[in-house]
């Protein structure tokens, strides 16, 4: 099993929901982005979405282009990223790691190189938004590497469509909210209560929630229908403006912790 499919079930067994933090790879700190990660998995992350920064994303919302373009002027770049997981996985062997982005830098790199580093890494998915079902063939170095394929769906999925994914999904499958892009719009859960139950009863992987979730409450919300919830944007403008490891830390624990607790309440 894989730690993404080995995570999720002892999180079936222990009967609690999976909280994902997404956070932008060298925001707000290059320098200390491994302390931010490993203060992730203490504040109660059960798995970490890695933004790789990306020059022109279409998925996300301003908070997390701008984290994005600091990144960029950084000097941040896939091989940094790596890195830093490379580094995380000296002292935590157990949490796993998702890459979410977007296709050009990894085919810039290469696919293969991609996939041999990330695996040597410790990476065990990827999620590329602008990578469909339908042109994943193009991934097969990757996934033959040993990474997992983090599929999207949408409230705009067509039902065929949605078979296929459900089908094909590995790891978890993430199921965006509403159709817009992160942070934006209000999450209305009995909207999509009744989506992502007939899309758990044909899935044959977990399925985690995300777009619009921003505290404990809207996560307490979304942990009553889903496997997992996915909160990004928040947390990405809680740590905007942080230098300093303490304070990275700081914000990134006071954050997840409320949020972990209320899952934790049921």
């Amino acid at each position: 099993m894989s730690r993404i499919d080995r995570r999720f079930a002892a999180l079936k067994a222990a009967s609690r929901t999976g909280l994902i933090p997404f956070v932008t790879a060298g925001d707000p700190s290059p320098a200390h982005m491994v302390t931010l990660m490993h203060a992730l998995a203490e504040g109660g992350a059960d798995l970490i979405e890695l933004g790789v920064p990306f020059s022109d994303p279409m998925a996300d919302g301003l908070v997390i282009q701008h984290a994005s373009e600091r990144a960029i002027a950084k000097g941040v770049g896939i091989d940094e990223v790596l890195g830093w997981v490379t580094r995380f996985r000296q002292r935590d062997t157990e949490t796993p790691i998702v890459l979410m982005g977007y296709l050009n830098p990894v085919e810039i790199h290469g696919y293969a190189r991609f996939a041999q580093e990330a695996v040597q890494a410790g990476v065990d998915g990827v999620l590329l938004v602008d990578c469909p079902l339908e042109e994943a063939v193009v991934l097969q170095p990757l996934r033959a590497a040993g990474l997992q394929q983090i599929l999207l769906a949408a409230p705009t999925t067509a039902p065929e469509r949605m078979k296929s994914l459900c089908e094909a999904a590995e790891g978890f499958l993430y199921y965006v909210s509403f159709a817009g892009i992160t942070g934006a719009g209000q999450l209305s859960t009995q909207d999509i209560a009744g989506r992502v139950a007939d899309v758990r009863a044909s899935a044959r992987v977990p399925v985690a929630v995300g777009f619009g979730i921003r505290d404990a409450q809207s996560a307490k919300e979304i942990a009553a229908f889903a496997d997992a919830v996915v909160i990004g944007s928040a947390l990405v403008a809680r740590l905007a403006g942080a230098t300093e490891p303490d304070d990275i830390a700081g914000r990134a624990k006071d954050f997840l912790q409320p949020i972990r607790a209320a899952l934790d309440a049921g």
